[in-house]
């Protein structure tokens, strides 16, 4: 998986001057749009298209201080429609516009190209089961919340504390189906799954049981799933999971995301400084 995400990356790098066919790119890596986008974010810290736009404005930013073409040349070149387009995404990258940097000379900021590399470590393995199941449904209490990579995220804990102890208790309660007991659920999170943009985020639970008042509802299709177990230190091992399963399951296996919610059970130690966790993720196989 990695060799072909490597074929797509110097894919990227030949169409930088022009337009980055995401749909090409998944076809190169052999994989789904929708896993190329979620396997990129995970392993490269970034957005596909964030990495696009910083390889796109590192290579123009050495045409515009190479000094020999017009900076609209330049801008549209690289795919900008207008002067003004290119030189507010020049500055977001750079910190100065074009032709303050070609005027001065300045110090631009490079994006370097990636290469994806498989770190084998071999202290530890990975737990995993794969598990087939019918429709199901989730329901609890539901909020839009940013999405946060590393660290607490403030808006899902204030959330669930905001919640009432009672409402929480009385929907545990009707958990019937495997995970079992409380829940949090992450669905329609963005393509790209830069850092803040927004994700629905249920606390709830999995069952049969009618929703009770005032609770949301989501429907999850039949399909396969493909379970990780951790036990560590909160948020860092819940983290650092999601991290590994990108890095090391997924370009081991041959599985590969697809549409769905992701689910994390919980279980906290009494001070609540570790977690036993269990993470329930959308996949099907790759084709051969």
């Amino acid at each position: 998986m990695l060799e072909r995400l490597n074929r797509a990356v110097e894919q990227i790098e030949g169409d930088l001057a022009g337009s980055v066919d995401v749909a090409a790119l998944a076809r190169t890596a052999a994989t789904s749009e929708y896993h190329l986008r979620r396997m990129f974010s995970a392993l490269a810290g970034m957005p596909l298209s964030e990495y696009v736009r910083r390889r796109r404005l590192t290579v123009a930013g050495a045409d515009v201080l190479a000094g020999r073409d017009p900076l609209l040349d330049i801008a549209v070149r690289y795919g900008y429609g207008s002067g003004e387009a290119f030189a507010r995404a020049f500055r977001a990258v750079h910190g100065v516009g074009p032709g303050e940097a070609r005027r001065t000379g300045c110090a631009l900021v490079s994006q370097p190209r990636l290469t994806f590399r498989l770190t084998v470590e071999g202290n530890s393995s990975m737990q995993y089961r794969v598990v087939d199941r019918p429709d199901f449904t989730v329901v609890g209490f539901k909020a839009r919340v940013p999405l946060v990579h590393l660290g607490p995220n403030q808006g899902i804990i204030d959330f669930v504390r905001g919640l009432d102890p009672e409402a929480r208790r009385r929907l545990e309660e009707l958990s019937d189906q495997e995970p079992r007991g409380a829940v949090a659920v992450c669905d329609d999170l963005d393509p790209g799954r830069a850092e803040g943009t927004e994700l629905d985020y249920y606390h709830g639970v999995i069952t049969s049981a009618p929703a009770p008042e005032g609770t949301a509802v989501l429907p999850v299709a039949a399909g396969t799933w493909a379970v990780f177990t951790t036990s560590g230190p909160v948020p860092e091992a819940l983290q650092y999971l999601w991290r590994d399963v990108y890095a090391q399951w997924f370009p081991s296996n041959p599985y590969r995301g697809r549409p769905g919610p992701e689910i994390l059970r919980t279980r906290l130690s009494p001070d609540g400084t570790r977690a036993d966790a269990e993470l329930w993720l959308p996949v099907e196989r790759e084709e051969a």
